[in-house]
């Protein structure tokens, strides 16, 4: 199948900001990663030392992406609690956009898993994926500020 003339002149259009576009995306995870670390029990971002990868991360990669994940101690419950306690971010089981999103892989891209696959691939019921997008990065920080607050952290 081929595209159309309007849909590559899209594409292309898009390609144009996709090197700022991640960079920008990467930068502003790195700095809500930062504000997470302490904050939650357990955060998994290549570019934050506390990652088990992070020598591996900073010889293979210039940036480590938008997407990362952290853990509640308490649970699907308090995984939710948090979710719903946002009010910037969005939920949404469709990672990889320009803005920022949300979700509980448990039960949204791992549902279909059983619990003890689950469990070997490390997709915990505390546990929630996370895609930062553009905005700025302060009001993702106080969105997740107060989302904390919310849950008891």
């Amino acid at each position: 199948p081929n595209l159309s003339p309007f849909n590559a002149w899209v594409v292309h259009k898009g390609l144009e900001t996709l090197d700022l576009r991640a960079r920008r995306q990467s930068e502003n995870a790195l700095a809500v990663g930062r504000a997470l670390e302490g904050r939650v029990p357990r955060i998994l971002h290549p570019g934050l030392e506390s990652h088990p990868q992070y020598a591996l991360a900073q010889k293979q990669m210039k940036m480590c992406g938008p997407i990362f994940s952290f853990f509640f101690d308490g649970g699907r419950e308090q995984a939710m609690a948090f979710l719903n306690a946002l009010e910037l971010v969005d939920i949404s089981n469709n990672i990889g956009d320009a803005r920022s999103l949300c979700c509980h892989p448990a039960t949204t891209t791992h549902a279909g898993v059983s619990a003890e696959a689950r469990a070997e691939m490390g997709v915990e019921d505390g546990m929630l994926r996370i895609n930062i997008g553009l905005e700025d990065p302060i009001d993702l920080i106080a969105d997740m500020e107060q989302a904390l607050t919310r849950v008891g952290l």
